[in-house]
């Protein structure tokens, strides 16, 4: 195979193809040349036969011309055809037509009778003669009889008046071409073609697909010969137009002659050309070959070296002259001798780092990827923000230092680096999980001996995260990372050290994926609304239901909402989740009104939803446009980030005649100066005290203090969590308007809250269940 990265190879084909590109050029000149020639004595040929058939078409007519008059002018024969004397016409036009040597023979009469000896000639070939000959334009011409073209020539009948015509026809056939081409001088091809519907027919009756190029020679007063696409190849073509009885109908006279016929005498010149072209073209190669060869070894061998330096390896050329390329020699050797200096630099710079001077995450991996049965730990410093707040960036950066020799003296042979802003990593060997927690926890204790930094002492508190090196069945692949997860793991525990926990981590990378798909869900339909109907204790009935959203994978099966709905919150999709919501409800709410049940609907809004004007003008629409009876739930702390815009648009909700409630009160910091100013109709109390009211007096206490301080506020209060009778019962004899829970009912799909509502329940049975 030829390589044409190599300079000797590249001379070579250089040369060559500037031989061969000079060679090209003469053969195409020579070539040109030659064709050019060819085709002028085709054309002159083919113009010079074209004349010679004209000249015998015109001595052919001349002829028939002469014998169809002698024949008008006898009186005999004038007097038979005067008295319709067909026996004797007949005869003489026999005898006549055998004189001549003519195919057939007819009398015209001026009525338009013909006599015909010979031939039977159609109507429509009678019709187009009688024209032509009562036009006196046409006394010879070309006329197609029965699909064949035949010459005609008629002399007229006086008797003293035309009383009709003398007319001979002759076939035009192959004979008559084979003569003609006889009288060339090449062997070119005649036929004689004629127009017709189809197309240019010749005397075989075949179309030719050179209709436009006869077309355009038949049109031309002196036609001239062109170069046509033939079957067997291009040719060149003349077509001289004949007379014709039928302009309809015009004939030519086709004359062709093969191009590669014109050719093939200059086929040996041709060849020997290319034999003395190619015998130059391996001569010139040869020396090309060998002196390129001379010139490119030393050449070959620098280029050897630079591979071997590519590669890594110390690579130095022999010097042997003083020439040009001697002394480019003499340069690479130098630079050779650079790069190896600067690339290990370079490899000390990518593999620790830069403030610290101690190996750096890369170098940490490759150390754990040699450890495949060791542990990977991430000791980090507490309160790091802090202490390098306190010290100072470059002080933060010997701390580290000092920490890492630290570890190095303490675990001799260790791989340490540093990982992060505040971290170390620290691969070490332990049989199992329990042994190497041991191992770090006693590592991180005699590392924590305080620091004496620039005339000051720095005390150190370190924390470590434990993971396997090697493979994980969790989504984390590295075991760095899931070191470092499991520092964060750790410290979120309050723990000074702790492993990797695969469980507690999951997989963030997969939920991810839960927004997109939950969009398509809601439209697929996947998403739906349960509702939990809640208990008016004053009534004692069913008066309304809590709206929640649900989801049931098609993979995952039932996806939690404290999941789907924190995501969609942290990716900004809550607000349409939420406006499908409450569209769903004020469906949901109809259907249950057409069933014979009126109740309020609450809706969950989002505390990010709260500062958006844009929302709140899409839900009052909604609400106020379909006369929807809505509760919506929002927490206390919602208002927080944004409390004049939240309040304001509260206080929209609560002019529009939208039930506000204030969710999950007493689970977070709650505030008693924004209690005053949310202008809500319900408080809710959070689960969390619900739960364990019949066994907590401290729980009970702060429900009813909660119950008192909302009725003295002017709101309803309503229970959530309500899962015991003895809870309800409690909640009941503390004056609580609503409850809410397991107990009352648990989350169902619309149809079965309808079905539910449909059976009657006493209070009694409330309790019961």
């Amino acid at each position: 195979m030829i390589r044409f990265n190599r300079l000797q190879t590249r001379l070579t084909v250089l040369y060559m193809g500037l031989f061969g590109v000079a060679l090209v050029l003469v053969a195409i000149a020579v070539v040109t040349a030659v064709t050019r020639s060819a085709q002028t004595v085709v054309r002159g040929e083919l113009r010079a036969s074209g004349q010679v058939y004209n000249q015998i078409w015109a001595a052919r007519s001349g002829q028939l011309r002469q014998g169809a008059a002698v024949l008008a002018q006898d009186y005999g024969f004038r007097e038979a055809v005067a008295t319709n004397d067909e026996a004797t016409v007949r005869s003489a036009l026999d005898n006549l037509r055998v004189r001549q040597k003519v195919n057939g023979a007819m009398i015209v009469g001026v009525d338009g009778y013909v006599t015909a000896a010979g031939l039977n000639p159609d109507e429509a070939s009678i019709d187009t003669l009688f024209r032509g000959l009562q036009s006196g334009d046409r006394d010879a011409g070309v006329l197609g009889i029965g699909g064949q073209p035949y010459q005609v020539v008629a002399a007229p009948i006086m008797a003293p008046v035309l009383i009709g015509w003398v007319v001979f026809v002759e076939r035009l056939d192959q004979t008559q071409m084979q003569t003609l081409e006889s009288l060339s001088a090449i062997p070119l091809s005649a036929t004689v073609m004629t127009r017709s519907q189809a197309g240019w027919r010749d005397m075989g009756g075949s179309t030719t697909p050179l209709g436009d190029t006869i077309e355009s020679q038949a049109k031309a007063d002196d036609p001239r010969p062109v170069t046509a696409a033939m079957p067997e190849g291009p040719a060149m073509l003349l077509a001289r137009p004949l007379p014709s009885f039928d302009e309809a109908s015009a004939a030519v006279l086709v004359l062709d002659y093969p191009l590669n016929r014109a050719m093939k005498p200059y086929e040996s010149l041709f060849l020997a050309l290319a034999l003395i072209g190619l015998a130059g073209l391996g001569m010139l190669m040869l020396g090309t070959w060998m002196l390129a060869r001379g010139l490119t070894r030393p050449i070959s061998a620098l280029d050897d070296a630079v591979h071997r330096l590519q590669q890594g390896e110390h690579a130095e050329v022999e010097v042997r002259s003083t020439d040009e390329i001697g002394r480019l020699a003499s340069s690479f050797n130098a630079m050779a001798g650079d790069i190896r200096d600067r690339e290990a630099r370079l490899t000390h710079m990518a593999m620790h780092d830069q403030e610290t001077g101690l190996p750096n995450r890369r170098s940490l991996e490759r150390g754990a990827g040699n450890t495949p049965g060791g542990y990977v730990a991430l000791i980090g410093v507490d309160r790091f923000e802090i202490v390098r707040n306190a010290i100072g960036y470059d002080s933060m950066a010997q701390l580290l230092a000092a920490l890492g020799a630290r570890l190095a003296d303490l675990t001799p042979g260790a791989a340490i680096a540093r990982v992060g802003a505040g971290a170390l990593g620290l691969v070490f060997e332990a049989g199992e999980d329990a042994e190497a927690l041991e191992i770090i926890a006693e590592i991180c204790e005699a590392a924590e001996q305080p620091v004496r930094l620039n005339g000051a002492t720095v005390d150190v508190s370190l924390s470590a995260g434990l993971a396997r090196a090697g493979q994980s069945l969790s989504s984390v692949d590295s075991a760095v990372d899931r070191a470092a997860i499991a520092l964060d793991q750790t410290r979120a525990a309050r723990r000074r050290c702790g492993m990797f926990d695969a469980p507690a981590y999951g997989d963030p990378g997969g939920n991810l994926s839960l927004i997109s798909e939950l969009m398509t869900a809601v439209q697929n339909g996947e998403v739906w609304l349960a509702y939990q109907p809640k208990y008016d204790l004053r009534a004692d009935r069913i008066n309304g239901c809590e709206a929640l959203m649900r989801w049931r994978h098609p993979r995952r099966g039932f996806v939690s909402p404290d999941l789907f709905i924190g995501m969609a919150e942290e990716t900004g999709h809550i607000r349409p989740l939420t406006e499908w919501v409450i569209r769903q409800a004020i469906q949901d709410q109809r259907l249950l009104a057409a069933a014979g049940h009126a109740l309020t609907v609450s809706v969950n809004i989002s505390g990010r939803l709260l500062s958006d004007e844009d929302f709140a003008a899409f839900a009052l629409n909604e609400v106020v446009t379909s006369g929807a009876d809505l509760c919506f739930e929002i927490t206390e702390t919602a208002v927080i980030d944004n409390p004049e815009i939240a309040l304001g648009v509260i206080d929209r909700f609560a002019e529009a005649g939208i039930c506000v409630s204030i969710d999950d009160y007493g689970s977070g910091l709650s505030s008693l100066a924004y209690l005053k100013r949310i202008r809500a109709d319900e408080l809710k109390i959070d689960k969390a005290f619900v739960l364990s009211l019949d066994e907590s007096s401290r729980d009970a206490l702060l429900v009813k203090s909660t119950i008192d301080l909302a009725h003295s506020l002017g709101l309803k209060v309503v229970a959530e969590g309500v899962e015991t009778p003895t809870a309800l019962a409690l909640l009941r004899g503390m004056g609580c308007d609503i409850a809410q829970g397991y107990l009352i009912g648990k989350p169902v799909a619309l149809a079965d809250l309808v079905e539910r509502l449909a059976e009657p329940a006493e209070p009694e049975q409330i309790v019961a269940a």
